[in-house]
């Protein structure tokens, strides 16, 4: 199977987990869906000092960056797969 249908079969996947993961996982996989589908994070981030939510996944996609979207689209696969275990 080509690298973007598994990505979108694991995206789909991540959907329907039979428990919802970790804040921590989430920000990973939120982080990696970003980096695979958009690349480097642009911008500086929420405006709000208080949004922590938006804070914490703008930082996280942005300690991806310089990672290829085909690199964030191989582990995005398999964190899903790890999870759906």
């Amino acid at each position: 199977m080509e690298l973007a249908q598994q990505f979108e079969t694991a995206v789909a996947a991540s959907k329907t987990l039979a428990e919802k993961p970790s804040n921590e996982i989430l920000l990973q996989l939120y982080s990696l869906y970003k980096q695979a589908t958009e690349g480097d994070v642009s911008g500086e981030g929420p405006s709000n000092p208080f949004d922590f939510v938006a804070k914490a996944k703008h930082n996280a996609w942005e300690e991806l960056k310089g990672k290829s979207k085909e690199d964030a689209m191989k582990e995005y696969v398999a964190l899903v797969q790890r999870l759906k275990g």
